[in-house]
């Protein structure tokens, strides 16, 4: 036991059992070694996994984007094309009516 109060560790006796604390080099508990790895490891893949719904996300957003620039792009051009077939000048209607010889 004096052996453990030199490298730091401190027992107490209470209620009639010894309650050893303090901190040491040597890990006597790999439960506690092996829950801090998989916490690690589940943080980490869980960051990953924000990371790439995020990502995709994103992607989404930006093709939807291009794809509406895209359909208004057409549909301003169909608009176009008719009002210009609207105005565009008919010479078969126009002999027709008789107003042009």
């Amino acid at each position: 036991m004096e052996e453990k109060l030199r490298k730091g560790i401190r027992a107490e006796k209470v209620m009639g059992r010894y309650h050893v604390t303090g901190f040491s080099d040597d890990s006597s508990n790999p439960k506690n070694g092996t829950k801090v790895n998989t916490h690690v490891a589940s943080s980490s893949n869980t960051g990953s996994t924000i990371l790439i719904v995020c990502l995709a996300l994103v992607a989404i957003a930006l093709l939807s984007f291009f794809l509406f620039k895209f359909w208004q792009k057409k549909k301003r051009e169909e608009q176009y094309a008719r009002l210009l077939k609207l105005f565009e000048e008919d010479d078969e209607l126009e002999l027709e009516l008789g107003l042009r010889d």
